[in-house]
């Protein structure tokens, strides 16, 4: 065989690769949602609330959905922490959580689902989700009367971004992140090497760059094995936030593991010495 026909068959070649390639990355930026969020309806899987002092809630987003919430209530108090869970299952799947946050900071919680979550209307995206975060904020000072100095808010994971994006813009007590990215394509980017992700994605969640305009006490917990957004996320955020700030590393912990006791009793202790 000529060096000529070895020569073309390895740019056919290339030229097929080049066609996968891109086929493979048009096929990815199409199901960009469905790889991003993975929402359980009420109907797939719901779980009853673990306390009777749980209330439903209904909220309207400003883009016509139907937030569903559920709204922990304690007698006396004059702060509460609106929750923003990370993006798989629904709200149902946190009421343990929702129970330890009361407690241990002595807070009324808001939690609410995303569009496209639990009971919620609509189909989940980024816009979306700060949509549904204003109408939980917004129901806070409107219909419980808590002003925005008392307003705790908490994101996980996913939620992390909400919570920047609202904290980036509306007063509040402290923002608290746990398991948090620096941006949706800076995530994606480490778990698909290979693929030129921060060109394709069209969710951004630019974390990174909000969070230096958030000007209130910012809490960070990030665990040292977290092989789903790696510490590194957390570190950047930390890095880039105003004091007050504290990070606390989750020795041992991976993404999906519970919290340990540990953050919220290091919480409880930053917030205490940051009013």
């Amino acid at each position: 065989m000529t060096p000529s026909t070895w020569y073309r068959k390895l740019l056919r070649l290339l030229v097929y690769a080049l066609i996968v390639y891109v086929g493979v990355c048009l096929v990815l930026k199409l199901l960009e949602n469905k790889l991003l969020y993975f929402p359980v309806t009420a109907q797939q899987d719901w779980q009853p609330p673990p306390s009777s002092d749980i209330q439903d809630v209904e909220l309207a987003s400003a883009d016509g959905n139907t937030i569903h919430a559920w709204w922990l209530p304690r007698s006396g108090v004059k702060e509460a922490l609106l929750y923003f869970h990370g993006n798989a299952g629904n709200l149902s799947h946190r009421g343990g959580s929702i129970i330890k946050l009361s407690d241990k900071l002595g807070v009324s919680v808001l939690i609410i689902d995303y569009p496209g979550y639990g009971k919620s209307s609509g189909s989940p995206s980024e816009a979306g989700c700060y949509r549904a975060g204003e109408a939980a904020y917004d129901w806070l000072v409107e219909k419980q009367g808590i002003v925005p100095p008392n307003i705790l808010l908490y994101g996980g994971s996913l939620g992390g971004g909400v919570a920047i994006d609202l904290a980036s813009r509306k007063p509040h007590r402290a923002l608290i992140l746990a398991k948090t990215f620096t941006s949706a394509p800076d995530a994606g980017a480490d778990l698909y090497p290979w693929l030129p992700v921060r060109w394709l994605m069209s969710n951004r969640f630019d974390n990174l760059g909000k969070i230096g305009k958030c000007t209130r006490p910012v809490f960070i917990g990030h665990g040292d094995c977290d092989e789903l957004i790696g510490c590194q996320h957390g570190q950047r955020l930390y890095a880039a936030a105003n004091e007050p700030k504290h990070f606390l590393l989750l020795v041992g912990s991976d993404h999906n593991a519970r919290l340990p006791e540990l953050f919220f009793d290091e919480l409880k202790r930053f917030l205490a010495k940051n009013p």
